[in-house]
């Protein structure tokens, strides 16, 4: 263990005091200075010695001894200085890579060296190194082609519902999604519970069948959605020639699709059905009276899947095609004989009363439930399978097998596309960018669960319940998209299931939610300005916010002072660590302030309050945040510098994963997960430390090398913040780097369903894809203050010859909004036109457009052009304008 060590600052005086975690600190040495030592700590004061042939910069020389920690620990000592406090390991220093800190102006090395602080600086920056956001920098921007290349491919299975209705099913081809890689399956699904059967013993079934010989040496299956973005799902399996091609979706027994007939579920009934769900004991009474007494989900029709897979032999000689009808629960020996097969009508039964599928082969009954057709050169073969969510009578499947299939697939297009008309739209360069975009509201939307027409909506996070933190992106798009109005109803989720004491919490004990409902609930406001909303809603508001207030309180106490005085404690996630936690802290801050902001209208003194009680917790917060810095060690990053950290809550020293005290840290597939995903670059986000602070800097440096691969969070990766933060610096290609690899490695690259983390766990995931449509938002516009920014994250490859960039009802803070760009640079031109459809618009607006090849533009109408931010800014903006850019 290094026992002396000499640290140099490029400033005229420093004093302080130094401490260390374990050992002694025997000696202090300065050419100028005083020192005071004691067992574990010393004061100092230390300054420029002003004689002939000296350094010009502050020196001081410690010795320790006996600093040997316990267990394992490193040694941490801590440099608690008035200016720039700052702590290290021990064991970290190495006179041939000096911890320097650049933006402190101290340089920490071996007792033994006699090189200058500027000598040191000198020869690493001589290096020429780069930190990876700088390296990144340097490099082309990321595109998709280049991410999907170097990122992994996970499939996934499809869910296809109707929206509201919680009797939805998953759909997979084999070894879609590493699972079933026998079979092609239907899984019944009650939101996140798989749907059990009494002839199951009350388990859920799964249907298993196969098209074509069976499971070979290649990967034949290829997968889409109708137009790349409704929920139909359309499969293809090549077997040489024979072509199947599968299509399938979710509709009714026998009522015509449409939004006269969509009645779906109740919110709290279908909250239970959710993984994690969290219900007071009055919320259990109710809904078990809906379930038992009200028979909820007991009704005389089913919702159906229908689906139809086409053999078609492409060869020149005749060939066999096979098809395996559903049977429950199959494996490998196929062996089930719980079922019965009835040629004669083509149904499949539990029981003489209880009909599971229908299947007809060219619009006849199916006679076998295996069979092998020989098909000439062109000739094709149709199957249809009709499968209700639950067993039916033989009556009812009597009539189910007389539907149309061509009749219910044209309502069921019509009844996505008219959800897509009331919705923004976009035309984007990236074919993939904009169907992800308009599939993306549709999986937000198939897993809303409420009562049609009107009534609480709960916005599902795929298998999980509501939650206050991971339902916020999938709200705020439905507001950014236009579709205010289911917006509002899933917020309402929340405030239903408000405890009486103002507390929210629906989902597996996790203690942020209040905080980060009100931040929804703002975010909402921001859009709509709805005061008669406020109104309606302030009795839960204020009862979230004395909620706050009070549990805020109960840790005013002197013993926390420096230790989270003033801070909420709690579980943030899935971990059970109950600590004064930055992200909980954080969030229960934003949500104040929007609420301060909401009631300026219609309660501007309970407004004024609120704000004042807000700053000062704002202030508490930044106190235990830069007090956690000054206590955590200091890391290497790649440019030869090393930057400070912090600790996801103020009861450890730093990043957990660089253990500094001993615990059990890795989680969910990752060492790295609690420092990353629920650290404290979060208070960026949450407006309690700036984009632009120094502290930012350090965060997403260290974030980048230590908590990345690609700049992209490991195991859940969404729960990161820092693209935002990106693109509020104005940082594009790290934004790009992450935006792309993000997507291109956890969504299934051909229906664009999203995974909630790599190793196949939780389909359907809307918190992750709530966030990449978020970040698409912010990619296409974001929000400063009274300004509203334009595309300030989109790739320049965007603006090629012939590129178009349009939308007409996006929805920003200051009302739906219309934009056109066209690139015609084979004219030299860059064409754009925008306006603001609302009075409420911004005071100017920013509009970034970087040309492919990174040429300035010669001249400029329309707008004054700021060449570092490739951008037009309109000032005085009057609702609309219509710039050029000539080159």
């Amino acid at each position: 263990m290094i026992q002396s060590v000499q640290l140099l600052w490029n400033k005229d005086a420093v004093e302080g005091r130094i401490e260390v975690s374990a050992g002694t600190i025997t000696r202090l040495e300065s050419a100028a200075g005083s020192m005071e030592t004691g067992s574990k700590g010393a004061l100092f004061a230390v300054s420029v010695s002003g004689r002939e042939g000296d350094d010009t910069n502050c020196k001081m020389l410690v010795s320790f001894e006996n600093v040997s920690a316990v267990g394992g620990e490193p040694v941490l000592v801590t440099v608690d200085s008035t200016v720039h406090p700052f702590t290290f390991r021990l064991q970290d220093v190495d006179a041939d890579y000096p911890i320097y800190i650049a933006d402190y102006g101290v340089i920490v090395t071996t007792g033994d060296d006699r090189r200058t602080y500027a000598e040191i600086e000198a020869e690493i920056r001589a290096k020429g190194l780069l930190t990876t956001l700088a390296r990144i920098e340097s490099e082309p921007e990321e595109s998709y082609e280049i991410a999907a290349a170097h990122t992994k491919n996970l499939s996934c299975q499809t869910w296809l519902g109707l929206s509201r209705d919680v009797r939805m099913f998953a759909v997979g081809l084999r070894g879609v999604g590493g699972e079933d890689l026998l079979w092609d399956w239907i899984q019944p699904k009650k939101f996140g519970m798989e749907h059990a059967i009494p002839e199951n013993d009350n388990r859920s079934v799964r249907y298993r069948f196969l098209l074509g010989r069976g499971i070979g040496c290649t990967e034949p299956v290829t997968r889409r959605l109708e137009d790349g973005v409704l929920p139909i799902l359309h499969g293809r399996i090549d077997e040489d020639d024979i072509v199947y091609e599968m299509t399938t979706f979710t509709s009714y027994e026998y009522s015509p699709l449409n939004e006269q007939t969509l009645r779906g579920t109740n919110y709290l009934v279908a909250d239970g059905f959710g993984h994690g769900h969290m219900l007071t004991e009055e919320q259990k009474k109710q809904r078990e009276e809906m379930l038992i007494r009200q028979n909820e989900l007991e009704r005389n029709e089913e919702t159906v899947l229908y689906l139809r897979a086409k053999a078609t032999n492409n060869g020149q000689v005749p060939r066999y095609a096979w098809f395996k009808n559903a049977v429950p629960n199959a494996f490998v020996m196929n062996n089930d004989n719980h079922y019965t097969f009835d040629g004669t009508t083509g149904f499949s039964h539990y029981s003489d009363s209880r009909v599971f599928n229908v299947t007809l082969m060219n619009g006849k009954a199916l006679e076998r439930e295996e069979t092998a057709i020989l098909l000439k050169p062109g000739e094709s073969v149709v199957f249809d399978m009709y499968l209700p969510h639950s067993p039916i009578s033989p009556e009812r499947a009597a009539q189910l097998s007389k539907q149309s299939f061509e009749a219910r697939i044209e309502e069921c297009r019509r009844f996505w596309q008219k959800k897509l008309s009331a919705a923004a739209k976009f035309t984007l360069p990236e074919r993939r960018i904009e169907e992800m975009i308009n599939a993306g509201l549709l999986h937000l939307d198939v897993v809303a669960f409420g009562e049609e027409p009107s009534g609480t909506v709960l916005p599902a996070i795929g298998v999980y319940t509501a939650i206050g933190s991971e339902s916020s992106p999938i709200v705020q798009f439905m507001d950014s998209m236009g579709w205010n109005d289911l917006a509002e109803r899933s917020l309402q989720f929340f405030l239903d299931k408000q405890h009486e004491d103002g507390f929210i919490q629906n989902f597996n004990e996790y203690m942020l939610e209040t905080g980060a409902a009100l931040w929804s609930i703002g975010e909402h406001y921001r859009y709509t300005r709805d005061d008669e909303w406020v109104v309606r809603v302030k009795p839960n508001l204020l009862k979230a916010k004395d909620y706050i207030m009070a549990w805020r309180e109960r840790n005013q106490t002197e013993a926390l002072r420096g230790k989270g005085y003033g801070m909420l404690e709690g579980k943030t996630a899935d971990p059970e660590d109950p600590y004064h936690s930055f992200m909980l802290n954080g969030y229960a801050y934003i949500g104040l302030s929007r609420l301060s902001e909401l009631l300026i209208t219609t309660d501007p003194e309970a407004s004024a309050v609120i704000q004042e009680e807000a700053e000062a917790f704002r202030i508490d917060i930044r106190e235990a945040f830069e007090r956690a810095v000054a206590l955590s060690p200091v890391v290497p990053i790649g440019d030869g510098s090393w930057v400070p950290t912090a600790p996801p809550w103020v009861e450890d020293r730093g990043p957990l994963s660089l253990h500094t005290k001993t615990g059990k840290w890795l989680t969910h597939g990752a060492a790295t997960a609690r420092d990353s995903l629920l650290g404290p670059l979060y208070l960026v986000l949450q407006e309690v430390v700036g984009a632009d602070e120094a502290s930012a800097s350090w965060m997403l440096n260290y974030h980048s090398e230590l908590m990345c691969v690609r700049n992209v969070a490991l195991s859940q990766p969404y729960y990161s913040i820092h693209p935002w933060v990106h693109l509020k610096r104005g940082e594009v290609k790290p934004f790009l780097k992450t935006y792309y690899n993000g997507f291109a490695g956890l969504a299934d690259r051909e229906t664009y369903t999203f995974w909630e983390h790599y190793w196949h766990a939780s389909p359907h995931k809307t918190h992750e894809e709530g966030w990449f449509l978020m970040q698409t938002r912010w990619m296409l516009y974001m929000e400063e203050g009274s300004l509203l920014n334009l595309l300030p994250g989109i790739p320049r490859a965007w603006m090629k010859d012939g590129s178009v960039i349009a939308w007409e009802g996006a929805h920003t803070y200051f009302g739906p909004t219309r934009l056109k760009v066209e690139s015609n640079l084979s004219e030299d031109v860059i064409k754009a036109s925008f306006h603001c459809m609302t009075d409420r618009k911004p005071n100017s607006v920013l509009l970034r457009l970087p040309h492919p090849e990174g040429a300035i533009p010669v001249g400029v109408t329309g707008g004054l052009y700021i060449p570092e931010k490739e951008a037009v800014l309109i000032e005085s903006f009057e609702g609309q304008f219509e710039v050029i850019l000539h080159y």
